[in-house]
């Protein structure tokens, strides 16, 4: 899709077009590095793991508002807007989905799956960060070496529901979910915005 978009802007001499998608892909490519890098030895800090989803996940959603915006002409200062605003729903949107895999719903993703394949998400690192050290090397060696230990994963999943990992991050994607509305409320209303409404509140809402 960023390849094809490329394409076009080349060919339409869409300049800032071009300028918005080859960030993104800049982005996402030096998220994913980082975010290898990290996994390796388990050490992702809250600021990093921050760092790793803006840009593998939000830095798209980002450009997708921001070229929105261009392609009717928007000041700068309005792109510039737009574009955070998509960050936003893209932080919203990547820790939404770090809940599910501690959901005992049927989401379309087997709950788990982050701890199995030992990614370091929210609930998991704000747990780690407010626990004994005792506990400190009980979940980093369940992750690293009882990865695939199905009661062991088990017990690491309740272990952070028990200690607020949870709650916290819930809090966490509720904030981006409101300052993404507060961008909102500077628009007059119109179907346009009703519709960035409902997809804002679908970030937090959805169900997979």
């Amino acid at each position: 899709m960023l390849s094809k978009g490329l394409l076009l802007s080349i060919d339409n001499d869409d300049f800032d077009i071009l300028k918005h998608i080859s960030i993104a892909v800049r982005e996402m490519s030096e998220g994913e590095l980082l975010q290898i890098e990290k996994a390796r030895k388990l050490d992702i800090t809250e600021e990093v793991y921050f760092e790793i989803i803006r840009k593998k996940t939000a830095t798209l959603i980002a450009a997708c508002t921001a070229i929105g915006a261009v392609s009717v002409d928007a000041p700068k200062d309005e792109v510039e807007r737009m574009r955070k605003f998509g960050e936003l729903i893209g932080l919203a949107f990547q820790i939404k989905d770090d809940l599910f895999d501690y959901s005992e719903d049927k989401i379309g993703k087997p709950t788990g799956i982050d701890i199995k394949e030992q990614k370091m998400t929210l609930p998991l690192i704000y747990t780690l960060n407010n626990c004994s050290k005792k506990e400190q090397k009980w979940l980093i060696n369940s992750v690293k070496n009882h990865n695939k230990n199905k009661v062991r994963v088990k017990e690491v999943i309740e272990f952070v529901k028990k200690n607020g990992g949870i709650e916290y991050t819930e809090t966490k994607m509720k904030e981006y979910q409101e300052a993404a509305i507060s961008i909102l409320d500077t628009y007059p209303q119109s179907p346009y915005k009703a519709s960035l409404l409902t997809m804002v509140n679908y970030v937090i809402d959805r169900e997979k």
